[in-house]
């Protein structure tokens, strides 16, 4: 896939602009995946995100032993595993297995209430390197509307309430008054507004592919190869890049879909994979297609960048980042948000079975699983759970969960 290797090859140079920029000991920050990432961008701070840096680690195969020195340390037995893995490391300080030979100390730390464990994972980094923590609030929609996608994009104050939305954009004046310090310069709010604008044009070119992908005869690419398509330039949104390549990456979907060209030749089953990606074996999501013609369509990352990033600024674009982020995680995990989204996604890819990743460790991302896999069932889609978890291997089992997924896929 073209698109992918440039992606990819865009990724890697610019990870070591960013290495460099950081071992060199320019100021960086530390950040959860749901905190409003377009600040730092924006006002150009380098930025590590905690669970691409648990993915990273786990890439590298050293997840097990960071989570055996976990268990030995005497840590909660349930820490969720995406987002503590980076702080074991740090605690550890054996920088020598770690990615980049470790991670300096940050000028800055920053996460998101989405859960009781992420403040206080984030408070145990700030005792560890001396770093500011600064903690943005999760406070709960009372009345949360089922199909929040319809609402979302325009009537965000109605959906997140205006006391909410209040919260959240005086936490985010908090942190952009640290990035002014931190930088010397001062947040245009005028250049911030642009740059918004940008994202959402970003977000609609990636809704095209993610609409051609569901509708085409054939999955003209799987899971595998959307994946860096769409993160990367998610990773960079709003930048001129990341807007050329969300072109250039629904265009070769598009030449795909009209050509009839796919991964799986004789596709018959459409699957789609929902949680996070399994980053120490993306190789499964090809075990099924030569077997039984089953092809991983879906997943979360390309439909969610528009269903869960464009936000209409209404002349006020710092307000709708508040609107953004304010219930990302909880559209993304929890119920009754998760729920109605996934049947919709389901039934407009066409998916005859889905894989439910249900990490058992991280209450926030695997408790409210079951009651989307009802509502799954409900519409007619056949639900594997595979109990596993997205960086921890230790009990994963690949043989066992193909075969698994192999009996349900043979009862098709």
């Amino acid at each position: 896939m073209s698109c992918a290797k440039a992606a990819t090859s865009y990724q890697r140079d610019w990870l070591k602009g960013l290495r460099s920029r950081i071992t060199a000991g320019e100021p960086f920050a530390f950040v959860n995946a749901d905190t409003p990432h377009e600040l730092f961008h924006f006002m150009d701070v380098p930025m590590v995100t905690n669970q691409w840096w648990s993915a990273v680690i786990s890439a590298k195969q050293q997840a097990p032993f960071y989570f055996d020195f976990m268990e030995s340390a005497g840590f909660h037995a349930h820490l969720p595993r995406y987002s503590s893995l980076g702080l074991m490391a740090q605690i550890e300080g054996d920088t020598s297995r770690q990615p980049w030979g470790g991670l300096p100390a940050p000028a800055l730390l920053c996460a998101r209430a989405s859960s009781d464990e992420h403040p206080r994972i984030f408070q145990r980094w700030a005792e560890e390197t001396g770093a500011p923590l600064h903690l943005i609030s999760a406070p709960a929609v009372p009345n949360p509307a089922p199909e929040w996608w319809a609402l979302a994009r325009n009537d965000w104050e109605g959906l997140y309430g205006t006391a909410r939305l209040d919260l959240v954009v005086s936490e985010m004046r908090e942190l952009i008054a640290a990035l002014e310090r931190l930088t010397g310069r001062d947040f245009d709010e005028a250049a911030f507004a642009a740059y918004m604008e940008a994202i959402d044009r970003q977000e609609k070119i990636l809704e095209e592919a993610s609409q051609l992908i569901a509708e085409a005869p054939r999955v003209p690419m799987g899971i595998g190869e959307q994946m860096p398509n769409v993160m990367i330039p998610q990773w960079h949104r709003g930048s001129d890049w990341a807007i050329a390549h969300s072109e250039a990456f629904r265009d070769e979907v598009a030449g795909r879909t009209e050509r009839g060209e796919g991964p799986c030749d004789n596709e018959r089953i459409r699957m789609m994979w929902i949680g996070a990606g399994l980053w120490f074996d993306t190789d499964f999501y090809r075990a099924f297609e030569a077997s039984h013609g089953a092809v991983f369509a879906w997943s979360m990352y390309l439909p969610f960048a528009a269903d869960g990033y464009i936000r209409a600024s209404h002349g006020n674009p710092l307000r709708a980042l508040a609107a953004r982020v304010s219930a990302m995680n909880e559209q993304l995990h929890q119920p009754p948000w998760v729920n109605a989204w996934m049947v919709r996604e389901a039934k407009r890819a066409r998916i005859d079975v889905a894989l439910m990743l249900i990490p058992e460790h991280d209450r926030f991302s695997g408790y409210g699983s079951l009651f989307a896999k009802k509502a799954l069932e409900e519409a007619g889609v056949k639900v594997v759970e595979i109990w596993s978890d997205m960086v921890d291997p230790r009990k994963w089992s690949r043989p066992e969960v193909e075969a698994r997924v192999a009996e349900a896929l043979d009862g098709l």
